[in-house]
């Protein structure tokens, strides 16, 4: 009697331990899976992104080129007076997801390509970087230090595998203007998540980005990358 019940009790703790191992291993080939397609889906968007961004800034510096022409053309003598015609044009953002890209980063040491989000919170960090500083710029690729930032997930995912970068790597910036930028990184360290004075520090007029993540081993902790335009 009581070797059955024993027995049974057995069986009820070998299904259910079967049962969450079951759940669990489906859980983490969802989340393998889910992982694997939004990667591909945000290198898919950064690929179209640059080609797009390419295309209309090479449309843009046509159009510069008429519009100078066209000024030439359209040179009056209004009593004695000179008048130029003038156009200009200006390039929108696109979105991605529903946030505005104000760019995109891509690392080719660790198969990273990302959009770069204008808007900062915690949906848009979940499948893209952010810019944290400056919050007044427009623009990426300026004199002057950019800070970038992105969740680690310790899955390869985002900015998880930023630890594995080194002094001498390269990080590509293009901006929605089209504008693409290599930067080398000079310095990595870790830092406080509260620590910001190096956000301002002077670039000596030259454009840098400053790259961060938490840790492995603290969400109170930074992983913080520093690199600056040029080869």
């Amino acid at each position: 009697m009581f070797d059955s019940k024993y027995s049974k009790l057995l069986t009820v703790i070998l299904v259910i331990v079967i049962v969450a191992i079951v759940g669990l291993l489906g859980f983490l080939v969802f989340d393998l899976v889910k992982s694997g397609n939004d990667s591909k889906q945000a290198s898919q968007f950064v690929e179209n992104f640059e080609n797009s961004a390419n295309e209309n800034s090479s449309e843009k510096n046509d159009t510069e080129t008429n519009d100078a022409m066209l000024d030439l053309n359209a040179i009056n003598i209004v009593g004695g007076t000179t008048s130029t015609q003038q156009v200009s044009s200006t390039s929108g953002k696109k979105k991605y997801k529903g946030y505005t890209v104000q760019g995109t980063i891509k690392i080719p040491k660790i198969s990273l390509e990302l959009p770069i989000f204008e808007e900062m919170g915690a949906k848009s960090l979940e499948i893209g970087a952010q810019i944290w500083y400056p919050r007044t710029g427009d623009d990426l690729n300026s004199p002057g230090n950019t800070v970038i930032a992105g969740h680690n997930y310790r899955n390869g995912k985002l900015f998880s595998n930023l630890k594995k970068l080194n002094i001498g790597d390269k990080v590509y910036i293009t901006n929605y203007k089209g504008q693409t930028m290599v930067y080398t990184i000079y310095n990595k360290f870790e830092a406080s998540s509260t620590d910001t004075s190096f956000y301002s520090r002077d670039t000596g007029g030259l454009a840098e980005i400053t790259l961060q993540t938490c840790t492995d081993s603290s969400t109170d902790q930074r992983t913080i990358i520093f690199a600056k335009q040029g080869t």
